[in-house]
């Protein structure tokens, strides 16, 4: 079972970075992150920056199917490109992983200025992740979880620390 946390942090460069470092602990395997997303506001706007883009791997996927099918038709230059265009249109329009609205209701809680970094995480070795989060002063402060009371108290506890 995969946890949610929303996490903020003063401004978008903080939480862009501390997304870089839990990203280098997941290489490290302390922890797996399915999904992150960095919701922030730009002027009036609320802006998403999804950390797994489907768009690419949907122009990819959508190439390769569409050069096949143009070669069975003799146009494979043209199948080629119009299977790309689809296929980045079907990534675009996936949404997996958390949940866009939810994003952007943690974006409307921390207010201009901040930013909120939203993670589906799967598993972690949740002192050593703290720990190296501390360390970088990469803290921030628990919003939001799908926690028990319990294990969000402690987070919340462990994260104020730092």
């Amino acid at each position: 079972m995969s946890t949610l946390l929303a996490i903020a942090y003063k401004d978008e460069a903080t939480a862009k970075e501390a997304l870089i470092e839990l990203q280098v602990l997941q290489g490290q395997q302390l922890i797996t992150i399915d999904d992150a997303v960095i919701a922030y506001h730009q002027g009036d706007k609320i802006k998403l920056d999804q950390a797994n883009s489907l768009t690419g791997a949907g122009a990819l996927g959508g190439a390769l199917w569409g050069g096949l099918f143009g070669l069975i038709f003799l146009v494979p230059v043209a199948g080629m490109a119009i299977g790309a265009a689809t296929g980045a249109l079907a990534g675009k329009l996936s949404d997996v992983g958390v949940d866009d609205n939810f994003a952007k209701q943690m974006a409307a809680k921390v207010g201009p200025g901040q930013a909120a970094l939203v993670l589906l995480v799967r598993n972690a070795t949740t002192d050593r992740v703290i720990a190296a989060m501390k360390e970088r002063n990469l803290g921030g402060e628990i919003i939001q979880t799908n926690l028990s009371t319990d294990s969000e108290a402690k987070l919340k506890e462990a994260f104020a620390a730092s």
